[in-house]
């Protein structure tokens, strides 16, 4: 009698269970994060409004959509170091909280970049370049103060930025000019002393070009052979419709993973805009004057360019689905059109369509049939 007891009361918990679970998800509420779920992470830029919590609706979205978060600007050295010691890490700080209360992947960007880095950060108290060994001491400091601040909890780091030209030669930066080529593998040596644990990435733009494609592979080669840990390849994805080639994109993939390294898809936007001049790339300090005709949708989209970025839009994720061995992270740069750097980059004043939301935040119809690729 009392077996018989136990027994009923068992099958009440598991009726219990079961009709208290939550319902399974439909096809129509299946998220990005679900559907590419075990194949690779998939991730939005912040920006401050988001990170503060003002921009309510865009923080909806990426904790329904995506399962990882770069910082867009605040931990750019000139944001989080403005003066020589004096650290800013207030939106840093609510950033990775954010990251950690929704169990996102958080990826640290950038340490060591050219461009956004404070002006001190090169000179001496006359205005002369500092020498060799104040750079590198400076450029340790910055990169193990901020490291180690988020050790354990910030998974991933952009250690170097953009320093490799589409020709494949280094650039000639300040980092360049004072230390030598020597400054990137320092700086993923600072980078893993201040936290072993953490992955330590090269990051940058263009990476079809076959320039430029041979000139990362024979740089990370180099660190390799040096024994310096890098974990994994940055490709920044800001492409339009007619660039790049996406059999070129599919030959650095296929080259960045034959190095052993994870290959990430880090600033994916799309432009349906002119581009005044192709070969800048994305050079941050490029700058063009407003002109009325190099401005064609500020009304809206006609059906003709939606069907054209859809199109584009599933080509490159077609192409991620496809190399997701070696693909670990596809990140959107930014949550919504409203957002996006492509409103005032290389033209500012100008309406651009570029990420997988909307300027209300609402998904656009090319989100489901990216849902769909995921089930082929």
């Amino acid at each position: 009698m009392k077996k018989h007891i136990q027994n009923i009361a068992v099958m009440a918990l598991a009726f219990y269970a079961v009709a208290c679970a939550p319902p399974p998800k439909s096809e129509k509420d299946l998220s990005l994060k679900d559907a590419f779920a075990g194949k690779f992470y998939i991730g939005a830029a912040l920006d401050s409004a988001q990170i503060v919590g003002e921009d309510t609706a865009a923080i909806r979205v990426v904790k329904e959509q995506f399962n990882a978060i770069v910082a867009e600007n605040c931990m750019k050295s000139e944001k989080i170091q403005p003066q020589e010691g004096v650290f800013d890490f207030h939106l840093p700080d609510q950033f990775v909280d954010f990251g950690e209360q929704n169990g996102l992947f958080v990826t640290g960007h950038t340490l060591i970049w050219h461009s956004q880095a404070p002006a001190w950060f090169f000179v001496d108290s006359l205005g002369n370049d500092v020498s060799r060994e104040v750079m590198i001491e400076r450029m340790k400091t910055h990169i193990q103060t901020v490291v180690g601040r988020y050790k354990g909890r910030i998974k991933g780091w952009d250690v170097v930025n953009e320093a490799i030209l589409d020709d494949g030669s280094y650039r000639q930066s300040k980092f360049f000019e004072i230390i030598g080529e020597d400054y990137i593998r320092l700086a993923f040596e600072f980078a893993h002393q201040a936290d072993p644990d953490a992955e330590l990435y090269y990051n940058d733009y263009s990476m079809a070009n076959a320039g430029k494609r041979e000139g990362v592979v024979a740089m990370v080669k180099k660190l390799q052979e040096q024994g310096v840990r890098i974990d994994g390849i940055g490709m920044q994805a800001h492409i339009g419709l007619g660039h790049p080639d996406i059999a070129e994109f599919e030959k650095s993939i296929e080259a960045f993973g034959a190095l052993g390294v994870h290959v990430m898809i880090t600033e994916l936007d799309l432009t349906l805009l002119p581009f005044p001049d192709q070969n800048v790339g994305a050079e941050v300090s490029a700058s063009f004057e407003y002109q009325q005709q190099m401005d064609p949708y500020k009304e809206g989209l006609p059906d003709e360019m939606n069907t054209k970025f859809e199109n584009r839009y599933l080509d490159f994720f077609k192409l991620f689905l496809k190399h997701q061995d070696v693909i670990s992270r596809v990140t959107q740069w930014g949550v919504n059109d409203t957002q996006s750097w492509r409103n005032y980059w290389p033209i500012d004043g100008r309406t651009d369509y570029p990420l997988l939301f909307d300027r209300e935040n609402n998904p656009k119809p090319v989100v489901a049939k990216i849902i769909e690729l995921t089930k082929e």
